[in-house]
């Protein structure tokens, strides 16, 4: 599987952006796709996480009610939309793929930077 993320940019705080990640895998029903996200100095975050047959969704507290986790399974890409952001979401944003929900992620996609001014 080959994940390919793409959105980032450079958003003032309370702006939008939304993130996707396409994967080259024909089918992807065995797998789940999850975001992370890394700050200078910090260590890696989870930050949501979709199951691709189910579409069973797990957020991370820090972007409940802010941060909505999709599929497209015609164009076999995730999307992460993320509103309100502020600057504690600046980070490099990465999108990964596991076997259901286990917690090996064996594939990754480029990381896309997120940076949000205050």
């Amino acid at each position: 599987v080959q994940l390919q993320a793409s959105g980032g940019g450079l958003v003032q705080a309370g702006g939008s952006l939304r993130l996707s990640c396409a994967a080259s895998r024909r089918t992807l029903n065995s797998y789940s796709i999850a975001w992370f996200r890394q700050a200078p100095g910090k260590k890696r975050e989870f930050v949501a996480r979709i199951g691709w047959n189910s579409g069973r969704t797990v957020y991370a507290d820090s972007v409940k009610g802010r941060f909505t986790i999709s599929r497209d399974t015609a164009k076999n890409t995730v999307h992460l939309q993320m509103n309100s952001l502020n600057a504690e979401d600046t980070a490099v944003y990465r999108c990964g793929a596991a076997q259901g929900w286990g917690h090996q992620f064996d594939y990754w996609g480029q990381g896309t930077q997120v940076t949000v001014s205050s």
